[in-house]
């Protein structure tokens, strides 16, 4: 080899070398700031005028037990511990809103091209996007089921850092303990975090699945979320179908080992199969009622009235499609609907979160929700159910293996 020829080659590897180094300061910097502002673009506050709050309404709000029955969080790569500049939810404005008890979604799948009228299960998938941009685990790539196992890792690793102010719920002596330890702790700490499911696509056909949810710690899911799958038809799927054998199966299992099962997002084939055959409390965990917004994924009056023979609740949300707005007003005239159809027992919060929602406020402000009920004429007594108290007994009953609960009393 002569000196020239060495001299090119020498040349043409420093050149290799450095365009590989480009592309991988490139491919950091994407990974390092893609996930922050998906999440970012995703989960916005409106920016529009918040209600007036009277000192009457954040002296109340200090004494209320506070409970969210939905949050999706976990789908996006943030710290859970440390106060984000953007989305609606992590520890310290949880701690801010005086939330108790935190329910975080596993979000598994979403078809590009989302719509509330009709999405093909067959659609690309953003969900599995996100998971390569965000650098999870390979395992999470491909498979439904280990990005729930993931997420719930994710919550128990936030739970761990924590040093306490974080406790996760997983039956009766740990929400017990986080009652107990509320009370004697003013401050709003400890905040307590539950898993639940949004979508049982994430079982991959396979009953024996519920128990590997059930013991990563999950204790409530949707039987879908906005395609038809294995178990039931979606609200927003193809088929629009009622329960399948199989998720009649998994309905039951659910039940015995003492899951909740959620109705939100479900067609009303499927809503009207699930109460046909509950034993135990149903709720839905996020939505709106069709009385105050008329939008295909919100419950109607008969749907509000078998949801309340089972015991259970209506979790409603503080985004457009739920309540046709964002004012907090709009959430109040929703809940109230549901208080006056069948009783202040089966009213709850249900805020959809950090789910690719624009919001007017974030949970640090959930005193907002407080004084829109407050205008709407709700009792002391009436604020203090619908704001957490009812959620706590459905959830206090549903924790309990089948074998452990009074039906009746459930009722």
């Amino acid at each position: 080899m002569t000196t020239r020829q060495f001299t090119r080659r020498s040349r043409t590897r420093r050149l290799i070398l450095l365009l590989v180094a480009l592309v991988g300061i490139s491919l950091l910097a994407v990974f390092h700031f893609l996930p922050g502002r998906l999440g970012a673009g995703y989960n916005r506050i409106d920016g529009k005028p918040l209600i007036p709050v009277s000192a009457q309404a954040e002296a109340l709000h200090r004494t209320l037990t506070i409970v969210d029955l939905h949050a999706d969080s976990l789908m996006w790569k943030r710290d859970l511990l440390s106060r984000g500049g953007w989305g609606h939810v992590d520890l310290p404005r949880l701690e801010q809103g005086n939330v108790a008890l935190q329910v975080f979604s596993s979000v598994t799948k979403s078809p590009h091209g989302l719509n509330y009228d009709r999405n093909s299960a067959g659609a690309r998938d953003d969900i599995s996007e996100i998971a390569v941009v965000q650098l999870q685990p390979i395992a999470t790539w491909s498979s439904l089921l280990q990005r729930s196992l993931f997420h719930a890792a994710k919550l128990d690793d936030a739970v761990r850092r924590s040093k306490g102010a974080l406790v996760k719920v997983a039956g009766d002596p740990s929400l017990a303990d986080l009652l107990r330890r509320r009370a004697a702790e003013p401050g709003g700490r400890p905040v307590g975090a539950m898993l639940s499911v949004e979508g049982l696509h994430d079982l991959e056909g396979k009953l024996g699945n519920v128990d590997r949810l059930y013991k990563a710690g999950f204790r409530m899911a949707s039987l879908t979320h906005f395609f038809d799958n294995e178990v039931a038809g979606s609200m927003h799927g193809e088929a629009k179908g009622g329960l399948t054998p199989f998720g009649r199966q998994v309905v039951r299992r659910m039940e015995d080992m003492g899951m909740i099962v959620d109705v939100a997002h479900c067609s009303h084939s499927c809503v009207a199969d699930v109460l046909a055959m509950a034993r135990r409390p149903v709720v839905s965990s996020h939505g709106g009622v069709q009385a105050t917004c008329k939008v295909n994924r919100n419950l109607t009056d008969d749907e509000i009235r078998g949801i309340a023979r089972t015991g259970g609740v209506i979790g409603i949300g503080y985004w457009d499609a739920a309540i046709c707005g964002t004012s907090p007003r709009a959430a109040a005239k929703a809940m109230r609907h549901v208080r006056d159809l069948v009783g202040i027992q089966y009213v709850a919060l249900g805020s959809d979160f950090d789910g690719a929602t624009t919001m007017r406020f974030d949970t640090s402000q959930l005193v907002q929700i407080t004084q829109a009920l407050m205008d709407e004429g709700f009792s002391v007594d009436e604020i203090r159910a619908a704001m957490g108290g009812n959620a706590l007994r459905v959830i206090a009953a549903g924790l309990r293996p089948l074998g452990q609960i009074n039906l009746t009393s459930a009722r």
